[in-house]
């Protein structure tokens, strides 16, 4: 019996994750919707845990109970930035990728200038590629 459509969709292309993607993902995101809408496309493509917060008190948090093998970071949460999580990803050698809908006018500091950066909103291609390259 052949399944239907609908569970061949939900079936993932390799339930243990893909090789070229990091299996645990941190999200750091202030706005649910465009949080659930990364965490479903990280999920789509292969990587095995998502998780997700709103602050860098959270993020910090999150860090120190099991650090992440990549981060997503939203330069601008409510009422601050993302830049101490990003000194403690630095810290651990865990890749990251800024994401921002701010554009080039976003201020990031010196430290993190030649790190890579997402436009918001972004293109699932752009989202992959950065998970690949790993924030190289």
């Amino acid at each position: 019996m052949q399944p239907s459509i609908a569970a061949r969709i939900m079936i993932p292309a390799s339930p243990e994750g893909s090789a070229d993607v990091p299996a645990d993902v941190l999200i750091v995101e202030d706005d649910p919707i465009i949080a659930i809408d990364f965490e479903d496309r990280l999920l789509g493509f292969g990587v095995t845990s998502v998780r997700t917060v709103g602050s860098v008190a959270q993020a910090l948090n999150t860090i120190t109970a099991r650090a992440p093998d990549f981060a997503l970071l939203d330069v601008e949460l409510i009422r601050e930035k993302s830049f101490a999580i990003a000194e403690r990803l630095v810290a651990l050698k865990i890749p990251f990728v800024f994401v921002t809908g701010y554009g080039a006018e976003t201020s990031i500091p010196a430290q993190f200038a030649a790190r890579p950066r997402l436009q918001k909103p972004c293109s699932s291609d752009a989202l992959e590629a950065a998970l690949q390259a790993r924030g190289a």
